[in-house]
């Protein structure tokens, strides 16, 4: 167990973000304003709250990471079960055109980083008396849109974005922004893979070109460094462009648990 000065808490909390890794994260606090703060800024798969962090139960505390922690579903979780089923894969054939200026779509994913924090959902989860369970699905911050072709990219734009995402738009005909499309950006012409390599903040790439195409976009994805990006090429789009986090709570505990840190003294 770590302790820290109050006014240390957000740098602790981006210490911990910056190391890429986010399976479980535990916080002792009598401080309830304390807790959404921690929150809201940790990018974990489990939170769990004045109790200690092992026994995760099926249903209640559905259990995985994020970043180098993991990219898919929850165990236990509400999409866990349909991630073994066969899932609708839909084609688009491939497209000519230019390629795409690798540096415009660095621009449009550095714009959409900089946005208002995306909404998420929260699902309150059965559990035992005394404890809290909730599950967030939170948007990823960027979705990487690359059809291929227009048609293909503004299906993953429109599901991207009913989620809570900002979509940057790679394809020929992309055009440009249409009314109030603070949550889009569109790049004219073709991405190619090798270019994922050196682009930054981008959290997943939708893609539902022929089987070439999606192997190589994996290669290119699975050589990049640090956080695992997935490549989305399935349905339902909006369930793979969301992050999961769960919180417990140990509400018995609201002055800290006692025992535990007793035991950490």
């Amino acid at each position: 167990m770590a302790t820290f000065e109050a006014d240390e808490i957000d740098r602790v909390v981006d210490a911990v973000n910056a190391t890429g890794y986010g399976l479980t994260f535990g916080l002792h606090t009598r401080i309830d304003d304390r807790v959404q703060q921690v929150v809201d800024r940790i990018r974990v798969g489990n939170v769990y709250v004045n109790r200690n962090q092992i026994g995760a139960v099926v249903g209640c505390q559905p259990f995985g990471g994020e970043g180098l922690s993991g990219t898919g579903p929850k165990a236990g979780g509400p999409h866990y079960v349909r991630r073994f089923m066969k899932a609708e894969v839909p084609h688009y054939d491939s497209v000519d055109g230019p390629e795409a200026d690798a540096a415009a779509v660095q621009r449009a994913i550095d714009r959409l980083r900089q946005r208002t924090p995306a909404r998420r959902a929260v699902i309150d989860l059965p559990g035992p008396t005394g404890e809290s369970n909730r599950l967030s699905l939170v948007p990823r911050a960027v979705v990487l849109c690359l059809g291929p072709g227009a048609e293909a990219a503004q299906r993953q734009c429109d599901a991207a974005t009913a989620a809570g995402c900002g979509a940057v738009v790679v394809a020929p005909g992309a055009g440009g922004a249409t009314g109030d499309e603070a949550a889009v950006a569109r790049v004219e012409g073709i991405l190619d893979a090798d270019r994922l390599a050196a682009l930054s903040g981008f959290d997943a790439v939708a893609f539902f070109g022929d089987e070439e195409g999606r192997r190589e976009l994996r290669r290119a994805l699975a050589g990049r460094d640090g956080v695992l990006v997935p490549l989305v090429g399935e349905l339902p789009l909006d369930e793979r462009v969301t992050i999961e986090r769960h919180l417990c709570v140990d509400t018995t505990a609201a002055g800290g648990n006692a025992t535990l840190l007793a035991a950490a003294g």
